[in-house]
């Protein structure tokens, strides 16, 4: 038996123990209408979602015990309480309470809005970020009123775009990930990339970017354009210095997949001090993470209305550039990108997650500046252009010379061993950073300053690291990796 009309991969399990996002929110029946309203109001302004109305607690306690009244009052809510009212689908859904007896769970399916900022009876406008439900100011409302506009692009109608036009392979994965049983065109009307319009199916603009065998037939501006450089900057003329190029055009699950296919075999790997055995090892030229999700979030969130534009990979000696057309949504900026999010293409997004490319929670933006920091790498920048978002991730090539590695290898491994866990952690960032201060050796170790620096008077009475200033009040002071052979280092 089907548990949900609108969304066959639910059940009275998964709605218990998924976890609250961008798409998904419990709520107890206790709730106030007026809070309900909040919740489809941030809902509908951003990338729409599920409310599972009667689950408490990790606990399906149902909705019966508070009345048919208040009930209605939850169905109603969208069209009674939110101005302008918002676009939704309702089930009650009968379920058997721990306790044995029946009772039912209320869900409410809300579409995202394409051209209207919904508000409530206090004139308040909510967004749903993450797992939370916020609460716009006056400036924030002015911008996702803009925004609004730009949402409209994805909705259009893809002229000339048909059903025979769509890849049934990239389809099928889509049916697959939603475990889906019914048509190909149900699922297609209910995420919204079919419309029926005078009893015809017509596909669109998402539809056809994200299953049409050739998107750029209908989006000319769907392509995805790769550049290899030799060098750290880009020559022209005779001087002209790409060194590979590539262009993608495909569906966008397809296109995501052979861009990550192909860009893997153009980065190389570096060499790095192991912690843990004091050794040198490869890695990544880049967290694959960070490269990775960089790009999707470039497909995922571009302006397609933006033509004569493509999306743009550059791949310098000591750097990764991907450029995004179109500007970042007036809500977010380069400043709260990490923390903010507002989909310009709803419905692509919504699918993208569905195929578990795109991360929920803003988790990925987030994890990017982590992964680098991890690797001890700059932090990603993101730079808007009068015309598009750029994110830079940056190598550490000038620092990674395998001859310097030769240089220092063995008069680290003679003393590894017989290290602290802190001085190793010292050496390792000392390597990776080519320089170390007191200061920032304190903030990994999360000790004192004074502790941090003895520690490193440590390393330099052991020969593994000497000290660089001009004076004792050298403000720019530090130490570096001792390259000497003919160091003062005991075994």
């Amino acid at each position: 038996m089907v548990f949900s009309k609108h969304d066959s991969k639910l059940s009275l399990d998964a709605l218990l123990e998924m976890n609250e996002s961008q798409y998904f929110d419990r709520k107890s029946a206790s709730i106030k209408v007026q809070k309900l309203a909040e919740a489809i109001v941030g809902f509908a302004n951003a990338d729409g979602g599920l409310l599972a109305i009667g689950i408490e607690n990790g606990k399906a306690l149902g909705i019966l015990s508070q009345g048919n009244i208040k009930v209605n009052d939850f169905i109603q809510c969208g069209f009674e309480k939110c101005f302008p009212s918002v676009n939704y689908k309702f089930e009650r859904i009968n379920i058997i309470k721990e306790n044995g007896k029946e009772d039912e769970i209320l869900l409410l399916h809300i579409e995202p809005s394409v051209d209207k900022v919904h508000k409530t009876e206090a004139d308040d406008v909510f967004l749903r970020v993450g797992d939370e439900t916020k609460k716009l100011s006056f400036e924030q409302r002015i911008d996702i009123e803009y925004d609004k506009g730009n949402r409209l692009y994805e909705e259009l109608i893809a002229e000339s775009c048909t059903m025979e036009n769509l890849d049934v392979n990239v389809f099928h994965k889509y049916k697959e990930k939603l475990k889906f049983k019914g048509d190909f065109e149900e699922l297609l009307l209910a995420r919204g990339f079919l419309k029926l319009i005078d009893g015809e199916l017509k596909v669109t603009i998402a539809g056809a970017l994200m299953f049409a065998k050739y998107p750029t037939m209908f989006v000319p501006s769907a392509k995805l354009r790769f550049y290899k450089y030799d060098g750290i900057k880009a020559e022209v003329g005779t001087n002209i210095n790409i060194s590979k190029q590539k262009v993608f055009e495909a569906p966008i699950p397809t296109l995501i997949e052979e861009a990550k296919e192909f860009i893997d075999t153009q980065l190389r790997e570096f060499m790095t001090l192991d912690k843990d055995t004091g050794k040198f090892t490869t890695i990544p030229e880049y967290p694959p993470f960070a490269w990775q999700e960089g790009l999707i979030n470039a497909i995922t969130h571009r302006a397609y209305n933006v033509h004569g534009d493509d999306i743009k990979v550059f791949m310098f000696d000591d750097r990764l550039e991907i450029h995004s057309p179109g500007k970042l949504p007036n809500l977010v900026s380069v400043e709260n990108i990490k923390f903010t999010r507002y989909s310009r293409n709803p419905k692509i997004a919504r699918a993208l997650t569905d195929f578990e490319w795109v991360r929920e929670l803003n988790e990925g933006v987030k994890r990017i500046f982590q992964d680098m920091e991890q690797f001890f790498l700059n932090p990603p920048v993101y730079e808007e252009t009068p015309t598009s978002v750029v994110l830079t991730l940056k190598n550490n090539i000038v620092m990674r010379r395998r001859r310097r590695e030769e240089r220092i290898s063995s008069l680290i491994n003679r003393s590894w061993k017989y290290l602290t866990e802190d001085e190793k952690t010292a050496l390792e960032i000392a390597y990776e950073k080519d320089k170390l201060k007191t200061k920032q050796l304190a903030q990994a170790l999360e000790k004192s300053p004074s502790y941090a620096l003895k520690v490193l008077k440590s390393l330099e009475d052991k020969g593994l690291i000497r000290h660089v200033a001009s004076s004792n009040f050298d403000p720019n002071q530090h130490y570096v990796l001792n390259s000497d052979e003919e160091s003062r280092n005991e075994d």
